[in-house]
């Protein structure tokens, strides 16, 4: 399940490559709401199962991140 932070490799295509004001739910492409979809199918299948259940996680993280920031 540590592996999938690499979902933050998609923060080196942003400019500035880090903004503390910046929520990253919707900005960066693997943190997209359509992306987030394919994680959740992810949980469908044995084989990618756990790796869906990081990813979501992740991304439930970086929420509480932006929400914290309002």
């Amino acid at each position: 399940m540590i592996a999938t932070m690499l979902v933050d490799v998609d923060h080196l295509l942003a400019d500035p490559v880090f903004s503390s004001g910046r929520c990253s739910i919707g900005f960066h492409p693997l943190h997209s709401y359509y992306v987030m979809g394919v994680y959740f199918l992810l949980l469908f299948f044995k084989k990618t199962r756990i790796i869906a259940v990081g990813l979501l996680f992740h991304m439930l993280t970086d929420f509480i991140d932006c929400w914290w920031m309002k």
